[in-house]
């Protein structure tokens, strides 16, 4: 009761505004009003503001930035930033204070990007970390939304390792640095494996630090090329190369290894400051040679396979990591140049027999001509001297045809043995390349592998016959065929070739006889040994008109020197008789001196 006794009453109390339920005592409305919108913050409208976050579903983020109402945002906008949590603060970019329902309104991404190229050109001065969202492929790499600009990561750029699969990235919100802007054309490049290159860099030195050759790791196959195969040691990649891999000859790495499988390999060298490591597959097994039957020996057989062919010879591996060489020589007694090819080809599985062997350098030739026996071994026997064969022409030189009578027998026929009657100049004016011609042995050299075929002797020798026919003084009809400097060829009967000087082609009216021009010849020489016939027209003639004046003159002598024309008449016939058998020559210093005696 005292306590009411000391209530003072109201003034200007209101009855009516208290059955409201509105209660402000001695503060007016206006007051309330104004001290309310103080405490709140101001904000115009395109503006971006930091407010925080006050709740977030799956679907939308609630957003205080200090107005009179909270804004709200999609979630879809925060995809960059799966950590988002309540009590984060975030930018927002204020589209309008209030819509037709009274709500404001607010856009995270708008925001981004407004105040985005700075941050982006900050990040990149900064060499800072930065966060991405993985939206989708591209070529040659992937889209990335950093601070809401749509940023390239290289394929090369997501990871140290060589990436195979760019899908199972898109989605992912990943750290990264920018490492390149295109302030033209802005255009921005961040890099993941930037992140990580500098502690692997330090994990290699340490991995580097540790490593000795000889040294047996496990890695894992990283990459495989032509050339190697790449092999990851934990943060260090080291190359196999293909020679390294096996033994036995590789065409291409994969037939020896696949992606991601993990092998033990052995450290065969390195470099520390051009951290190259080379590594070996096939040193961790034993030398093929090594394994090489002990008994092996010069003259035994083998069988292989051809693994490399060249035009010198062919590889054949008669074991894994053990071949041996057969070259082309070694493949045919022939001596014919041919090519390897020609034998055999790649993967062909062959029979040889062991030439050499050396164990210590590890090589190994081979034949496979000493399958069959030797052709000249008994050569003597099988062509014998003056033994008729068909032969194969191989190849025409200056002074003759190389004939082939069998695989490895070669024989040479001299140019002056092709024909008995025809003065060739090159072989390919009487046979050709590749067509079959008789043929006789005349000689053996059994030490160079040669024989001395002729082809001519076949037939008899016509000369024997020609040399009772073209009897020195004979004359015969023949044709001139050929006209040289020297003289002329003249075509004779029975297909025999004569031949005339100049002068001797001279005709009874002083005129010189040409090419295929017909007349009669006499032979003023005949040469069996040599094969040559010398001809003369002008001395048909001339022989008649000398005989002509030893008649005149002899009909006008007197009987009182009749002993003495008797002994010129003898001789005149020791000269007419000369003439018959000697040369040209020997018949006009015969001639001169007959008519120096008819003078007398």
């Amino acid at each position: 009761m005292e306590n009411l006794k000391n209530i003072v009453p109201v003034d200007n109390f209101d009855w009516d505004v208290f059955e409201q339920g509105e209660t402000y005592g001695n503060v007016s409305k206006d007051d309330l009003v104004k001290t309310y919108d103080e405490s709140l913050s101001t904000v115009k409208d395109k503006e971006v503001v930091m407010g925080t976050v006050t709740s977030l579903n799956k679907r939308e983020v609630v957003v205080n930035i200090g107005f009179k109402s909270d804004g709200v945002v999609s979630m879809a906008e925060f995809r960059y930033n799966p950590e988002l949590k309540v009590g984060d603060e975030v930018e927002v970019y204020i589209e309008s204070q209030e819509d037709k329902k009274g709500q404001l309104i607010l856009s995270h991404k708008k925001a981004r990007a407004t105040r985005s190229w700075d941050r982006v050109n900050e990040a990149l001065e900064k060499d800072e970390i930065i966060k991405g969202f993985i939206k989708c492929r591209t070529k040659g790499g992937m889209i990335v939304d950093v601070f809401g600009i749509e940023a390239f990561l290289p394929g090369s750029q997501i990871d140290v390792k060589p990436i195979r699969d760019y899908d199972v990235f898109v989605g992912k919100t990943m750290e990264f640095k920018i490492v390149k802007i295109n302030q033209e054309f802005k255009n921005v490049v961040v890099s993941h494996k930037a992140l990580i290159e500098a502690e692997l860099e330090q994990q290699k030195k340490d991995i580097i630090s540790k490593l000795e050759k000889g040294q047996v790791l496990e890695g894992t196959v990283k990459n495989i090329t032509s050339y190697g195969v790449f092999i990851d040691l934990g943060g260090v990649d080291g190359l196999i190369h293909i020679t390294d891999l096996s033994w036995g000859r590789v065409s291409h790495p994969e037939e020896i290894v696949t992606l991601d499988e993990k092998i033990n390999v052995v450290i065969l060298d390195f470099d520390d400051e051009k951290k190259r490591i080379a590594l070996g597959l096939k040193q961790l097994t034993p030398h093929p040679w090594d394994a090489l039957d002990a008994n092996l020996k010069v003259g035994d057989k083998v069988k292989g396979k051809v693994v490399v062919m060249a035009d010198y010879g062919a590889f054949i591996e008669i074991a894994p990591g053990v071949e041996g060489l057969i070259h082309v020589s070694e493949m045919s007694w022939t001596q014919h140049l041919r090519s390897a090819q020609d034998f055999m080809k790649v993967g062909d599985e062959i029979e040889a027999v062991i030439l050499t062997l050396d164990r210590d350098e590890r090589k190994m030739s081979l034949g496979i001509k000493q399958l069959k026996s030797d052709p000249w071994e008994n050569i003597e026997t099988r062509f014998a001297v003056g033994s008729k064969h068909a032969a194969k022409v191989r190849n025409f030189t200056n002074f003759g045809v190389f004939v082939e009578i069998e695989e490895g027998v070669d024989g040479l026929i001299h140019i002056s043995d092709l024909s008995w009657t025809k003065k060739i100049k090159h072989p390919s004016e009487f046979t050709q390349i590749g067509a079959e011609i008789e043929v006789q042995v005349l000689e053996i050299d059994k030490e160079n592998r040669r024989l001395s075929l002729g082809h001519k002797q076949l037939e008899e020798n016509p000369w024997d016959v020609f040399e009772t026919i073209f009897t020195v003084g004979s004359v015969h009809e023949g044709t001139i065929i050929e006209v040289l400097d020297k003289g002329a060829v003249v075509s004779l009967p029975y297909g025999v070739e004569g031949f005339a000087t100049p002068k001797h082609l001279v005709k009874e009216d002083g005129s010189q006889a040409v090419a295929e021009e017909k007349m009669e010849f006499k032979v003023i020489e005949f040469n069996k040994e040599a094969k040559r016939i010398i001809l003369s027209h002008s001395r048909i003639f001339e022989d008649e008109q000398k005989g002509a004046k030893k008649e005149a003159a002899a009909g006008e002598k007197k009987p009182a020197a009749a002993k003495r024309n008797k002994k010129e008449d003898e001789g005149n016939q020791v000269v007419t008789g000369s003439v018959e058998k000697t040369t040209l020559g020997d018949i006009e210093e015969l001639a001169a001196l007959k008519e120096k005696l008819s003078g007398k």
